[in-house]
Parts: structure tokens; sequence; C-alpha cells
């Protein structure tokens, strides 16, 4: 697992790195947003983490940086620890937020919980999926509207080509942590809402009236067998 991590305490990377090594984990350890840039223009990783303090741009603008031109997994480290800032990263893309201090185990748990997820979602399948504007690719991970990329998280991806598979079926929140997020998500249903919003800014004509991703209130959310 190659991983590029942003982060301005070196204290706190020392002991990690050193663990995660032990792990066949191999990091690369930058302190500012720039270098980190530098770095994924010169080389590839599977996944970053990223502080949320940084010195020349802050972490959240980080990671909507790399999701936009790469839709690389990352996690977001901080010791910010109310669901609001939990939700602001969520809603900027990243796909887990860990809080600081963390435990080595529990940290290295999370990273392969991530990657098993996005992993899985880009195991070969020969499928396209066909729902209303949408073109879903799912061993290609592309998702293009009416011939136009999308560009997608991987935890938006996961979400979608769940719901595409079964339209008309109403997934909780539960349903789809268990069936796309895994256990990097116990006991914060909410976080799915960040994750349905983002996608429907993407994929929704009208984000403010969504015809494609609908909200069956009380129980969950289904992707529409008719509008869109």
């Amino acid at each position: 697992m190659k991983i590029l991590w942003v982060e301005d305490e070196p204290r706190i990377v020392v002991d990690v790195i050193s663990f995660l090594e032990q792990e066949a984990c191999t990091v690369t350890h930058v302190l500012t947003s720039a270098q980190a840039l530098a770095k994924l223009q010169a080389g590839s990783f599977d996944m970053m983490l990223i502080d949320w303090m940084l010195p020349d741009m802050p972490g959240t603008e980080l990671c909507k940086e790399v999701q936009r031109r790469w839709q690389m997994p990352v996690i977001m480290l901080t010791a910010k620890s109310d669901e609001w800032h939990k939700v602001i990263a969520l809603e900027i893309g990243a796909d887990d937020y860990v809080i600081k201090p963390f435990g080595m185990r529990e940290l290295l748990a999370r990273m392969k919980a991530v990657l098993r997820r996005t992993s899985a979602s880009r195991q070969p399948e020969e499928q396209l999926l066909h729902v209303h504007s949408l073109t879903i690719h799912i061993s290609g991970h592309e998702v293009t509207k009416q011939g136009r990329p999308i560009a997608l998280t991987p935890t938006e991806f996961d979400l979608l080509v769940t719901l595409a598979k079964q339209p008309g079926r109403v997934y909780s929140r539960l349903q789809l942590i268990n069936d796309t997020l895994g256990d990097s998500y116990p006991g914060f249903e909410r976080t799915v809402d960040s994750h349905i919003r983002n996608l429907r800014q993407k994929i929704e004509d009208d984000p403010s009236q969504p015809k494609l991703i609908v909200t069956v209130y009380g129980v969950g959310y289904k992707l529409s067998q008719e509008g869109g």
C-alpha cells in the first residue's frame, strides 16, 4: 500500500510511519499541500492521509483538489471531533475521518477498510449499467451523462453503483453503509447524506429537485426508475 501523508507536525508522524512500514505500507511524508501536489504529479499512490490544518493550503482545499484531479481515496486527520467537521470532510470528498490522537491499529484498520471498498468496486465486472441518462462502466470506474464524463470520488461511485444495480429498491442509510462504505463508519449513518448530496450535485439536472436519487422519508434512498 503506497501512502502519501501530508502532515506539518513531524513528531506525530515518526512512530506511525514506523508501524505502517512494518505492516507492508510505503509512506511518503510531506509537510505542505504544494509538496503533496508535486508528489502526486510525479508518482502514483494508493491513498492519501491529509491533516486538516496545513501551513500553505487548508487540508480541506487540498482534498477537493485531489478528488478533482485524481479521484483518490482520502482520509482526513484532525483534532476536531464535532460532527460538523466530520460532515464537512465528507462533503468535500474524503472517504473517512480520523480524530487525533488516534491509535495506530485503528488508523491501519480504517485505511484497509477504505482500500477494500474502493478496490472491490474496481474489480473486473464486465457490465455497463444504463440508468436514465447515465452510463456506468463498472470495470472502468467511469460514469458518463449523455456522453459527458462525470468525475466521482470512490465513495460516490460505490454508492451510485449500489443504487443503480437495483433501481427502485429503497436502501436505508445503514444498508448503504454496509453495502458500500464498510466498517469504517460505525454509528454515523448521516455520513451517507453528505455523500448523496455531493452525488446529486454531479448527476442531477437540478440538485435542488432531485429526480434520479430520491429520498424516501423515514427510510433512506433509491434510484428512481422513472425520472431523469
